[in-house]
């Protein structure tokens, strides 16, 4: 949460206005995506959220079942914060436009296609668990591979991208490449179920409907990682699992995407891509894991911590106040405030003061402990 807030950094602006700087390149390419094949550190932000979301589930079901709620109870709620998962994030996407906008694509609607799923899996043994993982990105795989690759009458305009593209992928690994896969041709009829302004022809980014089905795989590993959190096992023991698991799905990524069976893209949300970036969600728990509950080292994640418990909250205030926010900057400081260290920081400037706005906002509702859940 704290990396998609930190957005407002605009570390990219700050590397274009000092060309030649690998420091701030370095940051600027950490703080974006790839266009296709790979991975930086943005690119991890939703599959993390997406996998803590699985970890806090085998907490979250012992806490209400102990409480007495029964599964019935359980299970309706689970579909009510589906719904609302997916509406906040229609909501959100919506603002600004003339009518609602209706994707599904993004972090919140793509988590709430999977929560009730999640929540049916996540009841069930480790063993069902891994063999639920592997029956999802196993199918999403063949239902990518079995789609004809575009022929020779194929109109790749139409299609918003380009044969020459230097991100396609050649061979077999073309069956992933960008609109002209199976989840860009089940969107071309879905999205058009809903009212738009025009009809949908192809998302600009590659983003697909049904990348929520790799993320369910994301989600359940993650409820796996907590699963075993809460096991009455040494931390050593602990450790090892995440240790073994987070190397083996990585190396099991790797693997796929040398070989040409399936590469690692983000973007749709490839089994390949489910591996690794579960892998490296593993492998950060554990990092953590002995940092704050083994080593008891808290007190530096206290601006996190302040960020985290209210993560729905940070994730709008995201959306809805920061024009307000910049407006009120500019209408009682100016701009030219923010060039004090040179005009070609002006941006970075003006981000760490809207960064630390939202976080005094969110201190304030943490003061109060006053928490949004869904």
């Amino acid at each position: 949460m704290f990396l998609m807030m930190a957005e407002v950094l605009s570390l990219g602006r700050v590397s274009r206005e000092n060309p030649g700087n690998g420091f701030w390149s370095f940051l600027a390419l950490q703080q974006s995506h790839v266009e296709w094949v790979g991975c930086t550190l943005h690119d991890l932000i939703q599959p993390s959220f997406s996998f803590l979301v699985g970890v806090a589930l085998p907490f979250s079901l012992a806490g209400r079942i102990a409480r007495g709620d029964s599964f019935r109870r359980l299970f309706g709620h689970a579909i009510w914060r589906s719904f609302l998962l997916i509406a906040l994030g229609i909501f959100l996407r919506s603002i600004g436009k003339k009518e609602t906008n209706f994707t599904f694509e993004d972090t919140l609607t793509q988590i709430g296609l999977g929560y009730t799923f999640l929540f049916l899996i996540g009841q069930k043994s480790l063993r069902f668990q891994w063999g639920a993982v592997a029956v999802i990105l196993a199918g999403y795989w063949a239902a990518f591979a079995l789609y004809p690759l575009p022929g020779p009458g194929f109109d790749w305009a139409a299609a918003g991208t380009d044969p020459n593209w230097p991100q396609n992928l050649k061979g077999f690994s073309a069956h992933w490449n960008k609109n002209t896969n199976f989840a860009w041709a089940f969107d071309q009829w879905f999205m058009n179920l809903f009212p738009r302004e025009k009809p949908f022809v192809f998302n600009g980014g590659g983003y697909s409907t049904l990348s929520f089905v790799p993320t369910l795989g994301t989600m359940i590993l993650g409820s796996i990682a907590g699963a075993i959190l809460r096991l009455e096992s040494p931390p050593t023991q602990k450790m090892k699992h995440f240790l073994t698991i987070g190397f083996s799905l990585i190396l099991g990524s790797f693997f796929l995407h040398w070989t040409g069976l399936c590469p690692i893209v983000k973007k749709i949300w490839t089994p390949a891509w489910t591996l690794f970036s579960g892998g490296c969600a593993f492998l950060i728990l554990k990092a953590l894991y002995v940092l704050v509950d083994v080593k008891g080292s808290k007190r530096w994640g206290f601006v996190f911590l302040v960020i985290g418990m209210n993560s729905i909250a940070a994730y709008c205030m995201d959306w809805l106040f920061l024009g307000f926010l910049r407006g009120g900057l500019r209408t009682h400081f100016g701009d030219k405030i923010f060039e004090i260290f040179g005009p070609s920081y002006a941006s970075l400037l003006q981000g760490i003061c809207l960064l630390t706005l939202l976080w005094l906002m969110l201190y304030w509702m943490y003061r109060r402990r006053i928490f949004l859940k869904i």
